[in-house]
């Protein structure tokens, strides 16, 4: 059976498409005692409300009438930020020799976040600033944002 982001996904893709914009990604999560479907677009020169609400409405009816998901959820679509979290390797092809900030699980040389360029990835593996990330200590890594 194909997993809830994955069928959403599928769904998602000729919408986001039709609406001028890229599927960056779709998470399905609980939070505070709530599920939360969420699709992420991203588009070249940026993503706004109009962008938004042109993937969510017919996305939604489509979601309701193919019914992927058992019991309740709240839906939301949204740009995938200028920190996006970086989660398929497609997401380390596009930004790499960009900036990313890396969250570790465990403390490495006496630190759990680093931020650098991003080098290399392979099989989850993360290499920033020629230092190599192994899959299993990685929590997250997102695109580094200077204000």
């Amino acid at each position: 059976m194909a997993k809830v982001t994955d069928t959403v996904a599928e769904l998602a893709a000729p919408i986001v498409e039709q609406a001028g914009c890229t599927l960056w990604d779709v998470e399905y999560v609980k939070e505070a005692g709530e599920w939360f479907l969420r699709v992420y677009i991203d588009r070249e020169g940026g993503v706004n409300i109009d962008h938004c609400e042109a993937v969510s409405r017919p996305l939604s009816d489509l979601l309701d009438e193919v019914d992927p998901i058992q019991g309740s959820y709240t839906f939301e679509v949204s740009s995938a930020g200028l920190d996006r979290i970086l989660r398929k390797p497609e997401h380390y092809r596009l930004c790499m020799g960009q900036q990313v900030d890396v969250k570790l699980y465990r403390p490495v040389d006496g630190r759990k976040e680093y931020t650098g360029t991003l080098n290399g990835y392979e099989d989850g593996a993360v290499t920033v600033d020629g230092r190599l990330f192994e899959k299993k200590d990685i929590a997250q890594v997102r695109l580094h944002v200077t204000f």
